[in-house]
């Protein structure tokens, strides 16, 4: 078996001040959503999908959107519909296939969080950042997600 090619310093750096970028601002926006709008990181990912794309959609195309596996997706959705967010339709050219749809509820709650939540992501992040730092980290960002590819089965 081949040995591990460790991190060098710099390299390590990066890695962790990743990581420690994406926990805080995961636990910060997470915090937000949840103590001002009763929604959840997930909750509000599948809202803002839904909303931008006419309020309903297929659900392999939601959880490709999301990056989520199939189970946990239709787990995610079940919880969502109990508290009258969404709702679930049989899809009419394939029997197997859903449909999740944005109920009035869920159309409110978006509208009333996306203000303040755009508002958290500037005060955070991106009102610190010059428009070139915005390009590379628009471009990293794309690169990794190209390079990993859809979620895995």
């Amino acid at each position: 078996m081949d040995e591990a090619r460790w991190l060098d310093p710099q390299e390590e750096r990066a890695w962790r001040g990743l990581m420690a970028m994406q926990d805080a601002l995961d636990e910060f926006l997470e915090r937000q959503l949840r103590t001002r709008d009763g929604l959840s990181g997930a909750d509000y990912q599948v809202l803002a999908h839904l909303s931008e794309n006419g309020g309903r959609l297929r659900s392999f195309e939601l959880g490709a959107l999301v990056r989520w596996e199939k189970s946990r997706l239709s787990q995610h959705l079940g919880r969502m519909e109990k508290r009258g967010l969404v709702t679930r339709e049989r899809c009419a050219t394939d029997q197997r296939g859903c449909i999740a749809v944005i109920t009035p509820e869920g159309t409110e709650r978006i509208t009333a969080a996306a203000p303040q939540h755009v508002r958290d992501v500037r005060a955070a992040l991106v009102d610190h950042l010059t428009a070139d730092e915005l390009e590379t980290l628009a471009r990293i960002g794309e690169g990794v997600v190209d390079r990993l590819g859809p979620p895995g089965p």
